[in-house]
């Protein structure tokens, strides 16, 4: 199976314009978004064609495609638009004989890890940059962010692809892969 993740739309409906022709591109067959869909927050500046609404009606529109985890921006609000779950704090992905665990990243981190087994993977966005970390135990992975990445990192995605993850730009440029043994 072939998985798209992205993360941290943030009500930018050019940026996910964007991620969706990507995933069509990509011919994905499921999308993973971690969380930070439809607001700005508070520390961040209005994203390019800020405009929520234009975003709930492109999401909905691939309602069956998406698996979505909640990100510190979601409130149960986006649950009455959204036709798809948002409310989970996490999701468990098995990938050969490791487990990734898929969050947003402000409850689980490096700095608060959830229970995993050695070699398993935490893959979460919410910070903005895209990261790709070999710790002893695990294995941090970070698509950055579609709409307003940060620290030079730029606005991507990842492929999760047979045991291969794979960064790319949103224009298709690949910077970044990781194989998992």
């Amino acid at each position: 199976m072939k998985w798209m993740i992205a993360s941290d739309i943030h009500g930018s409906a050019y940026w996910c314009r964007r991620m969706i022709e990507a995933y069509e591109h990509e011919q994905a067959d499921r999308l993973i978004l971690l969380g930070d869909l439809l607001y700005h927050g508070p520390r961040n500046d209005l994203p390019d064609e800020y405009a929520p609404k234009l975003v709930i009606e492109m999401l909905n529109a691939k309602k069956d495609d998406i698996l979505c985890v909640r990100g510190n921006c979601e409130a149960e609000v986006d649950q009455m638009v959204l036709q798809f779950p948002v409310m989970a704090d996490y999701a468990l992905l098995p990938v050969g004989k490791r487990l990734v665990f898929i969050t947003h990243g402000h409850i689980y981190n490096n700095g608060n890890l959830p229970p995993m087994h050695k070699g398993d993977i935490l893959l979460h966005g919410h910070t903005h940059v895209s990261v790709c970390e070999e710790h002893d135990e695990y294995t941090y992975c970070n698509p950055g962010s579609v709409a307003m990445p940060k620290e030079n990192t730029p606005h991507g995605y990842m492929i999760l692809e047979e045991e291969t993850f794979t960064w790319k730009t949103l224009d298709g440029e690949v910077y970044r892969t990781f194989q998992i043994d």
